[in-house]
């Protein structure tokens, strides 16, 4: 007898066929196995498998929101009655959250469902290519349900839905991503990138060998010279590959033209005008009504973290062409007296001179609108007379980029001992980005550069866990040191109650 399959399993395939003006009658019965797999849309499966990157990734409630309001270099003030949510962003940011914070429960469930979105593809038995790029997306978000989570589940192509799935932990799930990466490395495009392709493959390898010694023990992470080498190796073949380089402006990598004018981006979300995510969150979270872009005034960052950065740091705020010129703002960090076109002084609601203070607590008192400094990291998309926003932006969201891996060489061999090649790395960096040349380089101030450089990209808590210092007070917004439990989230309860392979984190209540 031929095997069948029910029509249901693939949402993506189901949705195509109920497109139909008239519906074929076997989508209530069943049909034979090939005809499934011949009739299925593998490429409309793969963008979908892209396009689920868009919720956990570029909206503000996505992993930002876990690897950076979390952190030293974000927070989420509560302003009167505006941005409070149920205390959801102050428990983040002191180290306070519980297994039914609802940012916790709902990027476990979208990060699987990329994991689930890429794994629907291999069922299909697509080109050696297409595999290839379902693998990288898997692994790019088993990933980060393992540095967050520390826990994996694991389904195998055509694996039955009904049976709960296997749950790999610590350097079982790394291992099971090196896997998936060096087995979709020989197919990978070189280009472009905004698709899975070699060098972001490669990339995505050396944060798994920088980070082996975390997930084997995150409150004493070790750095085994064999991993170093590894990250060494992998990351020179990206250098010396000759496709990237640093840009001369810092932001030319988050403008709407940024994946074909930028060469430092790596790998990045794909938007159009449309088709796109909430990338504009980047922007928009932090500007105060009264500016252009106007904004939902909420996030910012923390004084304790401006001051990392000197004055000639382009990363620290430049006045950007066009943009700046069209609106009067800047972007970067934002502090003091905000302009407008022309360098018209704006004010806040109330008629006040619209002053961004450089302190802020978690529950803002006063004034609320205009304490903590500002960020505004992607160039606002703008229409082409610069009156406003346009309605959907259009810069591609950047996953990984050049300097992470040029910093991450130079962490690796700084763990090996040869701090004259890694601060001859992190020198060629702050040459190009207008900061003085450090004397020499230690673990701290090395933290310090991957937070000048990679602040709000959500990878400021891996950067911090890997060295020692996520649970470390943050100043007055974070001022006790935390539990050692925090260094991963907690399983969420609906995924404890389906699926039995999952524990508990410990140190949380079931």
């Amino acid at each position: 007898m031929k095997p069948i399959i029910k029509t249901m399993v693939v949402g993506a395939v189901l949705a195509g066929m109920a497109s139909c003006t008239k519906l074929d009658p076997k989508i209530n019965a069943t049909i034979p196995e090939e005809d499934f797999r011949r009739n299925a849309d593998i490429p409309g499966l793969l963008r979908g498998a892209y396009n689920s990157f868009r919720g956990p990734f570029q909206d503000q409630t996505g992993v930002f929101s876990l690897q950076d309001m979390t952190s030293d270099d974000a927070i989420g003030p509560t302003r009167g009655g505006d941005w409070d949510d149920n205390g959801v962003w102050r428990v983040l940011h002191t180290h306070n959250w519980t297994a039914s914070n609802q940012r916790i429960v709902d990027n476990f469930n979208n990060l699987l469902q990329i994991v689930f979105n890429a794994t629907n593809v291999l069922d299909f038995n697509p080109s050696a290519s297409v595999a290839a790029e379902a693998r990288m997306l898997r692994a790019y978000a088993m990933f980060y349900v393992l540095d967050l989570y520390d826990q994996v589940p694991v389904r195998e192509p055509g694996e039955n839905l009904l049976l709960p799935a296997q749950v790999l932990q610590g350097t079982a799930a790394l291992d099971r991503i090196i896997a998936d990466l060096q087995a979709a490395l020989p197919n990978l495009p070189e280009a472009p990138v905004y698709r899975a392709n070699k060098a972001a493959a490669r990339a995505l390898l050396m944060k798994c060998y920088l980070n082996r010694g975390v997930y084997a023990n995150r409150q004493q992470p070790t750095f085994a010279a064999a991993d170093m080498d590894q990250v060494i190796a992998l990351g020179n073949e990206i250098i010396n590959s000759g496709r990237f380089q640093l840009d001369d402006n810092f932001f030319t990598q988050f403008t709407p033209e940024n994946s074909e004018t930028s060469k430092e981006i790596i790998f990045a979300n794909q938007n159009t005008e449309t088709d796109a995510g909430n990338v504009r969150f980047h922007y928009f979270a932090s500007t105060h009504y009264n500016q252009n872009p106007s904004g939902w005034n909420g996030f910012t960052t923390l004084a304790t973290f401006y001051d990392k950065f000197e004055a000639t740091d382009q990363r620290r705020g430049i006045a950007f062409p066009r943009f700046t010129d069209s609106t009067g703002m800047r972007v970067g960090l934002l502090v003091g007296q905000q302009f407008g076109k022309g360098g018209v002084p704006l004010k806040d609601r109330a008629g006040n001179p619209l002053v961004f203070t450089r302190e802020i607590t978690p529950i803002v008192t006063g004034n609320v609108e205009l304490p903590g400094i500002r960020v505004v990291k992607y160039v606002p998309d703008m229409k082409p007379d610069y009156s406003a926003p346009k309605d959907v932006a259009s810069n591609d969201y950047v996953l990984l980029r050049y300097a992470d891996v040029m910093l991450m060489v130079a962490e690796a061999q700084l763990r090996k001992g040869n701090a004259g090649a890694a601060l001859a790395i992190v020198n060629q960096i702050r040459a190009k980005r207008g900061a003085s040349q450090l004397a020499a380089v230690t673990t701290d101030n090395l933290l310090d550069e991957r937070g000048r450089e990679l602040y709000w990209e959500s990878w400021r808590r891996n950067d911090l866990v890997r060295f020692g210092k996520f649970l470390d007070p943050y100043g007055p917004t974070k001022p006790n040191k935390s539990d050692v439990k925090y260094l991963v989230f907690p399983i969420p309860g609906n995924a404890l109650a389906v699926n039995p392979n999952l524990k508990q984190n410990p140190g949380y209540a079931q």
